[in-house]
C-alpha cells in the first residue's frame, strides 16, 4: 500500500475556492495510486471565525488553565477536518475525519507545547485499507490518561511528519501559500529564488533561524527515518522544494558542493543581554535562573567575565529583573535582530565569515555578536538594519543566480 501524507495550512483551507484546489491535489495523488492521509490546520488567520488566534482572543484576560486552553484550541483543527471532508464528499471522494486522539497521536502532558511520544496508526491503516481518504486534525494529540493536548505553533507540520514515519509513507508533502523554500524572505528580497533541493540539516537550520514554511521539529522527525519531504504551493502544480539527506545517491538526487550558502534567514524582536560574571558558578546560576523561569535564551557567547545572549523582547524585562534580584549586573540592548547564512556546503570552506563581514561593513551595519555551527553563521544586528543585512548577504553569495 503506497501511502502519501499531505498537510495543508490554514490559508489553504480557509475559503471554498481554496478548498477546491486542495481537493484537486488529493485527487491527483489518488490517481497516482496513493492512499492519502491529509493533515489540516485551523482555517484562516486572526479574525477568521475558527483561526487559532481568534480562539485565543475569546479567552484573552481570563484565568484559563493550560489544559482548558488546549481543549479550546483543538477545536479549530477539528472544524477544518469536517469542512474539508464535506468538500471531498462533494467531489465523490470517500473520506473519514479523525481527531489527533482518534488518529493515535500520543503525547506527553506539556499542555500548549506537547511532544509526540508515539503514534498508534491502527485506525488510520484500517480506513486506508477501505480506500478512504483520512483527514486528521493537526496540531493535537492525547496523553496516556486521555487529556487533549496541542503541539505548539506549527504543530500540524509535526503531526504530518510523525504520521509519515508511523505509516512508512513514500513522502510527506507540506502545502503552503508559497511555491517552495526560498533563498530569503521574498517580502525582503524580491529576487529570492525557489530552491529545488535542500538537505534535512539545511532545512532544520533555516526553519530554526526564521524560515516560516515548515516547523523544525517536523524536519527532525522526518530525518530520523529519511522520509522525503516536499514543500509545495497549494495554488500551483509546481514541484516545489524537495528535502533530501546529504548522501549522494540515497534518493537519486545529489546536491552540488559548489553551493556554499543555501539561504539567508532573519529573526526580529530580540534583546541582547550582557551579564557580568565572576567565575563558572555565576554562569551556571545565570542560566539556571532563566531556565527555572521558563525563559529561553539563544545566541550564547560565554566568557570568564561575561555572558552575552539574547532573549525575545516579550520576556526581556522579566529576565533582567530576575537576574538583578540575584545580584547580577545586567545591560540590556533591545531592538536587535538575528540574520543567518545557512548552507551545508560551508563546512571546511575558508573565507565565509570574511565574506559576511565584508558584505555587512560595506553597508555600514555593525555586527553586535556572532556565532556559528557547521551549517550556519549568525550575526546579531540592530533591528533597523535587519532587512538591509538580509539583502546584502543575499547579494554577497549570489543567491539569485
Amino acid at each position: 500500500m503506497k501511502v502519501l501524507v499531505q498537510k495543508f495550512g490554514g490559508s489553504s483551507v480557509a475559503r471554498a475556492e481554496d478548498r477546491r484546489l486542495v481537493v484537486r491535489h488529493i485527487l491527483k495523488a489518488r490517481e497516482g495510486g496513493y492512499r492519502v492521509v491529509v493533515v489540516v490546520s485551523a482555517m484562516g488567520r486572526r479574525g477568521a471565525p475558527y483561526a487559532t488566534d481568534t480562539l485565543l482572543d475569546l479567552v484573552a484576560g481570563q484565568d484559563i488553565s493550560p489544559r482548558d486552553k488546549d481543549l479550546l484550541l483543538s477545536c479549530g483543527e477539528i472544524i477544518a477536518t469536517v469542512v474539508l471532508a464535506g468538500a471531498l464528499r462533494e467531489a465523490g471522494v470517500p473520506v473519514v475525519c479523525l481527531t489527533g486522539a482518534q488518529a493515535g497521536i500520543i503525547t506527553d502532558d506539556n499542555f500548549g507545547d506537547a511532544r509526540i511520544i508515539r503514534v498508534e496508526p491502527r485506525r488510520i491503516r484500517q480506513e486506508l485499507e477501505r480506500d478512504q481518504v483520512v483527514v486528521v486534525a493537526g496540531f493535537q494529540g492525547v496523553t496516556e490518561s486521555g487529556e487533549i493536548t496541542t503541539l505548539g505553533r506549527g504543530g500540524s507540520d509535526t503531526t504530518a511528519a510523525a504520521l509519515g514515519v508511523a505509516l512508512e509513507a513514500e513522502a510527506v508533502e507540506i502545502f503552503t501559500d508559497v511555491d517552495g523554500l526560498k533563498t530569503a524572505d521574498p517580502r525582503i528580497v524580491s529576487e529570492a529564488r525557489t530552491l529545488e533541493t535542500v538537505t534535512y540539516n539545511e532545512l532544520c537550520q533555516l526553519a530554526y533561524e526564521g524560515a516560516k514554511v515548515i516547523h523544525p521539529r517536523a524536519v527532525e522527525i522526518a530525518r530520523e527515518k529519511n522520509i522525503p519531504l516536499k514543500i509545495r504551493s497549494t495554488f500551483s502544480d509546481g514541484p516545489g522544494t524537495l528535502v533530501v539527506p546529504w548522501q549522494p545517491g540515497a534518493t537519486g538526487i545529489t546536491i552540488s558542493r559548489d553551493r556554499i550558502i543555501t539561504g539567508i534567514t532573519n529573526v526580529a524582536g530580540l534583546t541582547q543581554l550582557r551579564v557580568k560574571l565572576d567565575g563558572e558558578r555565576e554562569a551556571r546560576e545565570v542560566f539556571s535562573t532563566l531556565a527555572e523561569a521558563n525563559i529561553s535564551v539563544d545566541f550564547i557567547n560565554l566568557f570568564p567575565e561575561e555572558a552575552i545572549f539574547t532573549v525575545n523582547n516579550g520576556v526581556a524585562e522579566r529576565a533582567v529583573s530576575l537576574l538583578q534580584k540575584k545580584g547580577f549586573k545586567v545591560h540590556a540592548r533591545p531592538g536587535c535582530a538575528k540574520v543567518a547564512a545557512v548552507g551545508a556546503g560551508m563546512r571546511g570552506v575558508p573565507g565565509v565569515m570574511a565574506s559576511i563581514v565584508n558584505a555587512l561593513t560595506q553597508e555600514n551595519i555593525t555586527i553586535l555578536q556572532s556565532a556559528d555551527s557547521y551549517t550556519s553563521i549568525w550575526c546579531l544586528v540592530e533591528e533597523e538594519n535587519m532587512e538591509k543585512a538580509v539583502r546584502a548577504l543575499h547579494r554577497q553569495f549570489k543567491l539569485s543566480a
